[in-house]
């Protein structure tokens, strides 16, 4: 069995195309249920110990040809399925504000609390206090007693700490809501996420635990029916077994759609023969063509879709889709055949369609045994037509089915059942304890966030924002202060408060407009940062709150491609600086005006259509964001909206607070320096009123781009504060509520600046650069590790005709217990790496080499990670910027470790010369230069174990 859902023979068979191929088999079984009963868009729920499965069918399950497990990117065809930490075994507890389940599980061992085996509170545990499991269906002794004192436990916490006590009911049935309310939230991401409406589906719900639960989810997602096979519990089992051989052919063509498209028919048969030889290895000679898909895009773009080849149809098939996944359609644009890709299977009999059983003999009402709450029935003494109706309990020998309030469940002619809402769901306000109430709101605000991110990398054009992920999304509350945010850019996110409030005073925003920026007195970070604000209003015109993004383009104009010319001296030579103004101005779109702005500045872009396809993008976002938000505005109401954002933001100060307790009045001092010998100085103070950040010391207003500003010092300390929580806390202001920064008149770190471009010093690298040396400062004063590469080794080349622009990760610092990690980004910038492959494709380069920097990491107790070395070759004249730190002064050490190996620029002249360069430098190169490119090491921390020889 494979990830892909089918089989192969043994001597084709490899390991990694069956890493996720126990979930394939519940879809494949899940597909196969659905034909039966004639539904043909399904979502699944495969609910297990550890976590949930989700994916979507629609006549067939979806592919993808990507895999991300754990960091690593597998790049062979798997069912696309979605994965989330929620599962029997998710630990449910108190961190001192709210109630919280998972991530962390208690597993297989010591497992839930009623295993006896000394586990904790978990979802498992829930359910059967609740009295929705029936104990001598376990194969194992369980112990009730143990799961009631975990949860007394769990109370006496809470009471404890807030004063609120609590009923046993109350947190039971918090926990299952909050659980039930991130399980819902995988399934939005794999529908509403990608604009396809749940409610157009039923839900097949398997594992064994997937029925406790999968009523409730359709509840939250407006799902009318749910299939609950007879064999859940074994279900990815009876997948496998259903399973056929199967072979996926392809071929890359990346050829200009009115080239190519009448070749494709010949293709199509050669693909034919192709699937039909392969197939015949595996003894296989009667197959059918199960799709044959092209992958079209408009050149430019990354991502393509997956469009069903019928000719000349398949353009309008084509732009249906787009303009649904984009929200508009380029007309103008010349559309890119990526791919073909053919899937061919052995022919299999059409599985009879079976006639569903809405309407059945009510059954009694069973006698609940003394453990339970609720009317329990034995699936194996019941009959096609039997109906029970909810709340009740429906068991098996390897599942147990919950069915609430309202709900009717039909057992169908072959023993499966399916079950389906008979009264409507009372549509009540929020009026459980805040403790619980408040993290389903986090849950939701943040959903709300991961949407907008969803949103805007799909409808992205750039390899930057679509690839590289160089963009943010976050909820600003009414006060303009950052209420939650996707897990995105931190030098992006901590600045989205202080640039919606610093924007509102400069601006007003009403219902209907959206705001553009990206100059730094008003909290943009750097020129390419283009920044899109819009307010949320209520239909009677009160404004919620405030949806905002930002996303790095990589071309916004300025003396070199790119737009991070080192050598300027103002803001003006950095490219197109846009005050804050209207994008839409009451609904009346303002391009004619953004297009003179980026077109006829001093320094225009060199990619206008680019720009305004990814500000299409964000535009999209925001609206998403906005309805989702009125959304949840219309369900709970102004006033619990409101009042959870600000219990929201007190959460995060408390659990500051908390972790800041070994801290307490005492001072911090640190000193850091970049390469060119301007200084960073700080003196943290904290007491139990403030937190006192002096900069006192800290070097002038920077000469040429290494200038940051008041967005940027938020956003270091609101990270190193997200940092000593270590928590899942949201990301917002209010870690910022008791901050006291002070700053010397007109530093680098925050000088005055001007609406006038010419008068405002260059900031780009103040952005990239100083906030990563802030940081390492930071965490410098208050020891917590040792100095990472501390810098994004900004990379960009380019000509009159395009830019290119990536960060290079490196080593990061090792602390007290843990060694840094080798090649990675880290602190200020979240984003990736071009693949080779889109790097290749699009831009005159070659990638030479590209790996680890060996034993660039500091020695010590615990080792420094390190750095990495990528090495391009040049393929026509260029005009290249390097833009780094760490190239002079090392990465530090921390108690007694060894620095890390400082970065290095080599360069060689095709006719063999080579010189070393500087860490920032812009030079012009020629076909047939290389560069290469080696990124600094973390330091390492403690002094290195002593070895016998």
């Amino acid at each position: 069995m494979n990830s892909a859902g089918s089989l192969s023979d043994a001597s084709t068979f490899l390991a990694k195309d069956s890493l996720l191929s126990g979930p394939a088999g519940g879809m494949v079984a899940a597909t196969n249920i659905a034909k039966r009963f004639g539904f043909e868009k399904v979502l699944t729920f495969d609910m297990g110990g550890t976590s949930t499965d989700t994916a979507r069918i629609d006549k067939l399950p979806e592919l993808k040809y990507m895999t991300e497990i754990d960091g690593l990117e597998l790049h062979n065809p798997a069912l696309s399925i979605e994965t989330v930490a929620a599962g029997g075994g998710s630990i449910c507890w108190f961190d001192g504000y709210t109630l919280q389940v998972g991530p962390a599980s208690a597993g297989a061992s010591p497992g839930p609390a009623c295993y006896g085996a000394g586990g904790p509170l978990t979802i498992t545990d829930v359910n059967l206090l609740l009295g929705k499991l029936n104990t001598a269906r376990f194969g194992i002794p369980i112990n009730k007693e143990l799961a009631q004192w975990e949860l007394v436990k769990i109370r006496q916490e809470i009471f404890e700490t807030t004063q609120n006590q609590l009923t046993d009911q109350e947190v039971l049935l918090g926990f299952e809501k909050i659980a039930n309310e991130k399980m819902a939230d995988a399934i939005r991401k794999i529908s509403v996420a990608k604009g396809i409406d749940p409610t157009d589906h039923a839900l097949v719900t398997f594992g064994g635990a997937g029925g406790l639960h999968s009523c409730q989810l359709a509840d939250l997602l407006g799902i009318k029916n749910v299939i609950i096979p007879y064999d859940a519990g074994l279900f990815s089992a009876v997948g496998i077994g259903e399973a056929l051989n199967s072979v996926i052919v392809s071929r890359q063509i990346l050829k200009p759609w009115q080239e190519t498209y009448r070749e494709l028919e010949g293709l199509v048969h050669e693909l034919k023969i192709e699937a039909e030889n392969q197939l015949a290895l595996q003894h296989i000679s009667h197959f059918e063509v199960v799709f044959c898909r092209v992958f079209l895009r408009f050149f430019g773009q990354e991502n393509s879709i997956e469009i069903e080849f019928r000719g000349n149809e398949t353009i309008t098939l084509f732009e249906a889709q787009y303009r649904l996944q984009f929200g508009y359609f380029p007309e103008n644009g010349v559309l890119e055949i990526e791919s073909i890709r053919m899937l061919a299977q052995e022919s299999s009999d059409d599985l009879p369609l079976e006639n569903v059983i809405l309407d059945g003999k009510a059954l009694e009402m069973a006698i609940p045994q003394n453990e339970n709450n609720f009317p329990y029935y034995d699936w194996d003494e019941l009959h096609a037509g039997d109906a029970m109706h909810g709340p009740s309990i429906l068991l098996n020998k390897t599942s147990t089915t919950f069915l609430p309030d309202g709900w009717k469940l039909v057992i169908q002619n072959n023993q499966d059942a399916i079950a389906f809402r008979v009264k409507e769901l009372s549509q009540t306000n929020e009026t459980q304890n805040e403790a619980i109430a408040l993290q389903l709101y986090a849950n939701r605000f943040a959903a709300i966030a991961d949407e907008m991110g969803a949103q805007l990398q799909r409808t992205a054009f750039s390899v930057n924002v679509k690839e590289r992920l160089d963009f943010s999304c976050a909820i600003v509350d009414d006060e303009g202060e950052l209420l939650v945010n996707a897990q995105h850019i931190p030098v992006h996110l901590g600045s989205m408060g202080i640039c919606t409030r610093l924007v509102r005073d400069a601006i007003a925003i009403a219902p209907g407009d959206v705001i553009i920026t990206n100059h730094p007195k008003y909290g943009g970070s750097h020129l390419p940062d283009i920044t899109l604000i819009a307010g949320v209003f209520t239909p009677e015109g009160t404004c919620v709150g405030y949806v905002i993004n930002r996303a790095h383009h990589a071309e916004v104009g300025g003396k070199t491609p790119g737009s991070m010319p080192p050598d300027a001296v103002n803001l003006a030579e950095e490219g197109v600086v846009i005050l804050p103004q209207y994008l839409v101005k009451n609904n009346e779109f303002q391009w004619d005006t953004l297009r003179k702005l980026f077109l006829n500045a001093e320094y225009p872009t060199r990619s206008y259509a680019s720009n305004e396809a990814d500000i299409i993008a964000a535009l999209s976002a925001l609206k998403k964001g906005s309805t989702q938000l009125l959304q949840l505005v219309a369900s709970s109401g102004l006033q619990a909206v409101r009042k959870y954002m600000h219990l929201l933001k007190k959460s995060a100060e408390f659990q500051l607070n908390e972790a800041l307790m070994p801290f307490l009045n005492q001072d911090f001092l640190a000193q850091e320096m970049l390469d060119d010998g301007h200084v960073i100085v700080v003196k943290i103070s904290i007491s139990d009123q403030k937190q006192i950040f002096d900069f006192t010391g800290t070097s002038g207003v920077h000469p040429n781009n290494l200038n940051a500003n008041i967005s940027i010092l938020h956003s270091a300390i609101l990270y190193v504060f997200r940092i000593l929580i270590n928590k899942n806390v949201p990301l917002n202001d209010g870690l910022m509520r008791n901050v006291e920064i002070i700053l010397p008149e007109n530093s680098f770190l925050h000088p005055n600046f001007s609406d006038d471009p010419l008068a405002c010093p260059a900031v780009v690298g103040g952005n990239t650069e100083v906030s990563q040396r802030l940081v390492d400062t930071l965490l410098k004063a208050f020891g917590l590790s040792a100095c990472s590469q501390g810098t994004m080794n900004n990379f960009l080349f380019g000509d009159e005709t395009f830019g290119y622009y990536e960060t290079i990760g490196g080593g990061t610092g090792a602390g007290n217990g843990f060694a840094g990690r080798s090649a990675v980004h880290q602190h200020m910038t979240n984003t990736r790496i071009t693949d080779p492959e889109a790097m290749e494709q699009k831009y005159p380069v070659r990638l030479l080499e590209f790996g680890i920097r060996k034993n660039s990491g500091g020695a010590g107790l615990y080792r420094g990670g390190d750095g990495i070395t990528r090495t391009v070759a040049f393929l026509k004249p260029l005009k290249v910027t390097l833009l780094g730190q760490h190239r002079v002064v090392q990465p530090y050490g921390l108690a007694g470790g060894e620095a890390g190996t400082c970065g290095k620029h080599t360069f060689t002249k095709h006719h063999g010369e080579t010189t070393n360069l500087p860490g920032i430098a812009s030079f012009d190169v020629e076909m047939g230069d290389v560069l290469k490119i080696e990124t600094p090491g973390g330091g390492g921390y403690g002094k290195p174990a002593e070895q016998d020889f």
